[in-house]
Formats: C-alpha cells, structure tokens, sequence
C-alpha cells in the first residue's frame, strides 16, 4: 500500500510539513495538552465499526459484534460503541462494571472470563450476564450460585478451545492443547450434556484462537474444527443454539508495508462456511457473534511524546522520549511494532538511525528500535501510531510516573476524556501505620 494512503486511512498527514491527525495539527494538540498524551479518533472508530458491520450484514443480518473491552475501557470510546450499536465482551468484573457506567444494558454484555471465582460468577448471575464458561469443572460451581442466589438457569454457553490458534505473538495465541483456555474436543459433549442434565434449555458456544491475526487465512482451519463441534453437538444431543461466537482477533496492518485485513477472505473462510452449518437445519437460527477490540480502535488512537535526549554513544543513536513502557508496553512485552514519525519532519531526505527509548530505568524500555528517520533534535514531538488498543488498558505507574491524558477528536473538536494522573494519584491509597510515623 501507497505510504500515504497508509497514513491517510489512518487518520494522518503531513501539511506543509506539520503531522495533522483527525484534521487536528499535533504540534499545537501536544502544546495545549503536554506530553505524553493519547489522542483518539472518535470518527475512525465509528468508521471501523460501521465498515466491519455493513460485511456482516451484507453475509448474515443476525449478527453481533461485541467489543472487547479490554482492549479499550475507556468510558467514551465505549459510549461511541454502544451509540453505534455493538455489544461488549468483558474478561472481568471490573470491565463489565465499567460497561455498567458507560450506562451499557447486562442483555448487551457476554463474559469471557477464565479462571473464574464463584464472586465471580455470583456477580454475573446477579446482573443476569452470560458467561462464557472456561472448564468443565466450573458448570458444578455456577450451577450452586444458580441455587443460592435463586436465579432460574438462563443461556449458558462454553468456551471450545479448537486446538488451531494464531496471533501476532506467542503470548496471544489463545487456542492449542498446552494453552489455559477454553475446553478440549474431547470434554464437549459431555459439558453440554451435563449442562442439559442441569436444568439448562438454551444454548451459546464460543471460540478464540488469538490476538491480531492479519492473514485471514488463518481463521480457515479453526473455524473448520469449531463448526465441526457445533455440528457434532446439534446431531448428538439435539440442542440447538441460540448463538455461536468466533471470538475476536482480527488485526490491524502496524507496519506501513502490511495491508489491512482482508474482510472479503475473512467472509469466505468463516461466515460462508458458518452459514452452511446453519442451512443444514440442525443447529437453530443462531446469532453470528464476533468479538473484535484491535480492529475497532488500535487505529484511532496516537500518543505524542516529547524528544528530550539526543544521545550519540559512538555506536549509536538514541532519541530518548518522555513516554516508556508505562505509557504503552507492548513493544517491550511482546516485541510489538508502532510505527513512530515525527510530527514536524515529511522530509525524507538525510535519514538517520535511531532507537526510540523512554525513561524507564530498564534496558528494555525501547518503542521502537533502528529507526529511520529525518535528524531529530531535543524539543521535536514524536507521533506513536496505532495506540488505541492494549495501550492505555495495559499503562502502569511504574517508576512513580503518572499515566497521560485522553483527548478525544470529535469534528474538529478535542475534549479531555481522562485527566493526566498526578503524583498524589499515585499515593492517595496508600496509609503509613501508627508506628512508622
């Protein structure tokens, strides 16, 4: 793809040598707002959304998408979601009680937690979520809180584990027989038998296989697995299904040279063949249910860090940033790569190499490494792309450095949707005890 039309789609470019992003100059958003700081598109996500919806329902009009939540907790960016009509897939407590202050309805909510407590499941109950259940040992356990809280046993749904996973790293592959989620081919039947056994009469079943997957070529075998199951459940137990998830991974191109998703293929290799299933007559009217959180939002998202160190050690070059991995770990966690440019500086002559490193006391707190770039001086604002997922939900305080603000882009228009954190923010938790003082 064009390097242009790379940024463009990505809500970026360069006028008269100055980085505008959401129609916003960078230079003036990182003045106003310091640095670091989120900047979020509010309409490249609704534009993502709208894109991935309209494949839908142009293949199978009974569809969801639920966003993942952890992926992006931020109240507005749920609100916009939830304005254009999504669903939520939450992992915890705690996001779905996010969802509930984003004023989200428990019908709009599925939870795919692992490891669940009984608190866990208790709460759930309560708030008459559908789980996503993780083990067969866990049915025995949410069928008491069923009988403490006095609940009527509504949908229950399991999480299948296809033993076919993909994703950018090894740390995101979320299907395989050595991985902790999700139930084994071998454990199905009896999981929904039991289930049936148990006074349950409706029926969900849920898949992921991992984290940014950009080939979609890489869903074929795991959907040919999973639809196997689902056949094999119907044809055995003659249980029909009130929806059947794909889970979500879908990725985004991170690199300039990768293109975006191919949702046409995705169709081909997972909706045509579901489709086919459900034609077969023996599995219901199901809802086709995706869950996708990177796809939605790492786009719409930036961070604009401040150069503050331009160090030549004789070997190399480094810019030092005032963002780290606190502001956003996933190049120093899973090696991941955010295109980083500089937001006063299109020209490509006299490129230098440079490693982006922040202030953290660690070796491994480097954005991104040799990268090529015009000459950067101390004072230079830097855009980190593609921030919008897994980059704010994943910061931390490490170092005592308070988190960034949140600007949100709507027309034109920047709004502050999360303050900058302080340094008592960092302490107001904390108490010293009597005998300390």
């Amino acid at each position: 793809m064009d390097y242009e039309i790379w940024l463009r789609r990505k809500g970026l470019e360069y006028r008269d040598e100055i980085l505008f992003f959401a129609n916003l100059n960078t230079i003036e958003l990182a003045e106003h707002n310091g640095t670091p700081v989120y900047v979020i598109s509010e309409g490249l996500i609704r534009n993502r959304y709208r894109l991935l919806k309209d494949v839908l329902n142009s293949n199978y009009k009974n569809n969801d998408i639920h966003f993942a939540v952890k992926a992006n907790s931020n109240l507005s960016v749920l609100r916009i979601l939830y304005s254009e009509g999504a669903l939520f897939d939450c992992t915890s407590k705690g996001e779905i009680y996010t969802c509930f202050k984003a004023g989200i309805p428990s019908e709009r909510i599925i939870y795919t937690g692992n490891m669940f407590t009984n608190d866990d499941f208790e709460f759930a109950v309560k708030q008459n979520v559908i789980i996503n259940l993780d083990s067969l040992s866990q049915l025995d356990r949410l069928n008491r809180i069923y009988d403490k809280v006095g609940k009527e046993r509504s949908i229950i749904s399991f999480r299948i584990n296809p033993e076919f996973g993909a994703g950018h790293h090894a740390h995101t592959i979320t299907a395989g027989k050595d991985i902790k989620f999700g139930i084994l081919e071998n454990q199905i039947l009896e999981a929904y038998k039991k289930a049936k056994s148990l006074g349950f009469q409706k029926f969900g079943i849920h898949q992921h296989i991992g984290s940014g997957i950009i080939n979609p070529h890489d869903f074929e075998k795991a959907t040919e697995v999973y639809l196997s199951i689902v056949r094999e459940l119907a044809n055995n137990l003659k249980i029909t299904f009130e929806f059947v998830d794909f889970g979500g991974g879908l990725g985004i191109p991170y690199r300039p040279e990768e293109s975006p998703l191919d949702l046409e293929i995705y169709r081909d290799v997972v909706i045509q063949p579901f489709k086919e299933l459900v034609a077969e007559g023996n599995v219901g009217e199901p809802t086709f249910k995706i869950e996708p959180g990177r796809y939605l939002v790492a786009e719409s998202s930036i961070i604009l860090a401040q150069v503050n160190t331009i160090k030549n050690n004789g070997y190399k070059l480094f810019a030092g940033v005032n963002a780290g991995f606190n502001t956003l770990i996933r190049p120093t966690m899973y090696g991941s790569y955010h295109h980083i440019i500089p937001c006063n500086k299109k020209s490509k002559e006299d490129k230098l190499k440079y490693d982006i490193a922040g202030p953290i006391c660690e070796s491994g707190d480097i954005l991104g490494r040799e990268r090529l770039s015009p000459e950067l001086k101390e004072g230079d604002i830097l855009a980190i792309l593609d921030t919008g997922a897994y980059g704010f939900t994943m910061s931390s305080p490490y170092n005592s450095r308070p988190r960034p603000a949140e600007i949100l882009i709507n027309n034109g228009t920047p709004y502050t949707i999360r303050e900058a954190e302080s340094y008592d923010d960092l302490l107001k938790l904390q108490t010293i005890p009597d005998h300390l003082k």
